[in-house]
């Protein structure tokens, strides 16, 4: 159990060729595990900050996501769905669908995640490339274990 009230936002890790966002930043956040087991073991929040005219390249995960705006304007995509969402939206994504965001904004689009695991497999379907990879195909599925992310420094 916690009350977490310190936001850490850090850069997205440049060494990423699928997903370079210079501008752009985020705080995970879990429960901190406690040795008694008295913790919220798999619910992960995730908060960005996307700068302007970045965004989130489309990809899949293989569990549900809830995703909410909280300021700013973008593009989300949803499946075969592209609509232009503010704050106050909330889209559910089921496992396996495609989607993504691109800031239409002239600010920053703050927005935040929900997923109900810790470990979650990730398939870019597209790009945002770091510079001197534009023209790769996306880099093979990954899974990713947020707990090791939120407890270890990223470089």
């Amino acid at each position: 159990m916690a009350i977490i009230d310190t936001p850490d936002y850090l850069p997205f890790p440049e060494s990423d060729p699928d997903n370079y966002k210079p501008g752009s930043s985020m705080w995970a956040v879990m429960d901190p595990v406690s040795p008694d087991g008295d913790y919220v073991k798999d619910l992960v929040v995730g908060f960005e900050r996307l700068a302007s005219g970045e965004g989130i390249p489309l990809h899949i995960h293989t569990t549900e996501e809830l995703l909410i705006i909280d300021e700013g304007e973008a593009e989300a995509r949803l499946g075969d769905e592209r609509r232009v969402v503010g704050p106050g939206t909330v889209i559910f994504v089921p496992a396996g669908t495609p989607h993504g965001f691109r800031n239409l904004s002239g600010g920053v689009v703050r927005l935040h995640a929900v997923v109900g695991r810790h470990i979650v497999g990730t398939q870019m379907l597209d790009r945002l490339p770091r510079p001197g990879t534009e023209g790769q195909p996306p880099q093979p599925a990954r899974i990713d274990d947020f707990r090791k992310f939120i407890s270890e420094p990223r470089t």
